[in-house]
């Protein structure tokens, strides 16, 4: 029985020629798991959230979509509320747009509930929530919190659990793992998937990537510049694929990454952590919070490191392990509860602002969540020359001429023609590679990668790769690259750091690390990764 329809769906964003969508035909049966997959900015996202209604304001629809035989372009007010959430629940693929930040995580599972099953008392609805926040890892205790006081990995969990509270007919998942790690992704889609089974619940499993689809969908439709141009059962399409682009993102997606690993040379740290500790404190209430009491979380705990010139250096583990908590304290954006951070001989944690200020224009991050760490005021031109101005390094035309030359080299390309947009104009891949560009435009000595390429496919994926290595050989780059992909961290990295509860467990090159572990977590790590069907 089909469930949703799709007939000859065409999308035109406002002030755009060039349609998103162009004559898409698509049918998804009650209980399937459909995969929908291509790169950055062929539509996979529109697709989504034209079927729940949520194009821009002024954007261009022709065609046709039903769920259950209903035209969903006839639902209007009360209709369309109960649609959104009731039958279709969406998670969104950058969890920090999804959740408001004035809101504890608490009262939005709260607000979800009360809205659409008024009949609920309070405590039967807190009962639903934490039931939800528990099956989708986040303990109780988290329940007062804010989203900005979770990792990024925990509020696309939060995000997960507000799509499936109401239990909808069908979910549409937008890179519903793409901040997740491999342990948390495999049991976040193991979840959806048994509702797939136990509630007869569609899903429309949006990524770029293709081992994960391989592992949990029935089948697989590739979009390439907005046009559906092969669909099938997953396992034919691709260990048989027949278009040509179905072969090119196949290869991609099996492809090493081109540029072999650096050689460590023989010399001082550039950076090194001595006994480096961050430990928060979380309180059930405000009021215990005021008084100094609350839980104490320690992200991380008693950790030291090296990370030598010329290397890339890997930071592997489980969301909420502490990763994006010490790219954070390396940069002093916080401050260590207590040991040493020492960037080429000088303790960081004994600058002033700002002496700090001008010293990061040789210490670059790149954030995890593109569309946090972009002004949505700002150009995009504007948003990379910004470190220029701000370093004093170049202004007016010749900070231009380094934007556009940037904005070639991470494949944004003509330059000229994506200068003057805007973030919101961005699918999430394009953001990312424009906060890849403002990274690197100060040429710092050591970049401190926050999942850089999670929001990309396997082509534009291995382009970004590829073109780091590059920039690291030209350039005298360092790398500590925090990632949850661990095919990345296999071929990108020469060494990795597995991280556990604010530790390290394990150390060592990346090949003898994630192909022969010693402790039982990288095993388990290992254990949860998916893998491509071998082409017949």
């Amino acid at each position: 029985m089909t469930l949703l329809s799709i007939d000859q769906l065409s999308v035109t964003y406002p002030g755009s020629e060039q349609p998103a969508l162009q004559q898409l035909s698509l049918e998804l049966a009650a209980g399937e798991r459909l995969g929908l997959v291509g790169e950055s900015g062929c539509g996979k996202s529109t697709l989504g959230r034209a079927i729940l209604r949520l194009l821009p304001p002024g954007s261009h629809q022709q065609g046709d979509i039903r769920l259950a035989g209903q035209a969903l372009g006839q639902l209007q007010g009360r209709s369309l509320q109960r649609f959104r959430g009731g039958q279709v629940g969406l998670v969104f693929q950058d969890p920090m747009t999804r959740l408001d930040p004035l809101q504890t995580i608490g009262d939005h599972l709260l607000e979800t509930l009360q809205v659409h099953r008024p009949h609920l008392s309070r405590r039967q609805a807190k009962q639903q929530a934490l039931s939800w926040l528990e099956r989708v890892r986040i303990p109780a205790n988290r329940w007062s919190q804010y989203p900005h006081q979770f990792s990024g990995g925990m509020r696309q969990r939060v995000a997960i659990a507000l799509a499936l509270l109401l239990q909808p007919r069908l979910v549409v998942a937008d890179e519903p793992t793409t901040s997740l790690d491999v342990t948390v992704a495999a049991e976040i889609l193991q979840e959806l998937t048994r509702l797939c089974s136990e509630e007869n619940t569609s899903l429309l499993l949006i990524s770029h990537d293709l081992p994960m689809v391989a592992a949990y969908c029935d089948r697989i439709a590739v979009l390439y510049q907005g046009q559906l141009v092969e669909t099938g059962p997953t396992t034919a399409v691709l260990t048989r694929p027949q278009h040509p682009y179905t072969q090119t993102l196949l290869q991609s997606a099996r492809a090493a990454i081109a540029s072999s690993p650096s050689t460590l040379p023989a010399t001082t740290p550039l950076l090194q952590l001595e006994n480096v500790t961050q430990h928060f404190r979380v309180a059930q209430s405000w009021l215990q919070g005021w008084r100094g009491g609350g839980e104490i979380v320690r992200a991380v705990d008693g950790l030291s490191l090296e990370v030598w010139p010329g290397e890339t250096l890997g930071l592997i583990g489980e969301s909420g392990c502490g990763k994006s908590t010490l790219l954070r304290t390396i940069l002093q954006l916080l401050r260590p509860s207590q040991g040493k951070v020492l960037f080429q001989g000088q303790d960081l944690t004994q600058l002033p602002d700002r002496r700090l200020r001008s010293l990061r224009r040789e210490l670059q991050l790149i954030f995890q969540d593109p569309a946090a760490c972009l002004n949505p005021r700002l150009t995009i031109g504007d948003a990379i020359a910004d470190p220029l101005k701000i370093q004093g390094l170049a202004r007016g035309a010749a900070a231009k001429q380094q934007v556009l030359a940037i904005l070639e080299q991470v494949g944004l390309t003509p330059a000229p023609t994506w200068i003057d947009r805007y973030p919101h104009q961005l699918s999430g891949g394009q953001q990312q590679r424009v906060a890849i560009a403002r990274a690197l435009i100060t040429r710092p000595k050591l970049v401190l990668c926050d999942e850089p390429v999670s929001m990309l496919d396997a082509t534009v994926q291995a382009q970004v790769l590829a073109l780091m290595q590059e920039l690291k050989q030209q350039l005298n780059l360092t790398y500590l690259f925090v990632t949850h992909d661990l095919r990345v961290a296999r071929e990108f990295c020469d060494r990795v750091a597995v991280l556990q509860r604010g530790k390290i467990v394990e150390i060592g090159p990346a090949a003898q690390v994630l192909t022969q572990p010693e402790h039982p977590y990288t095993r388990s790590l290992l254990a949860s990764l998916p893998e491509l069907p071998i082409a017949i």
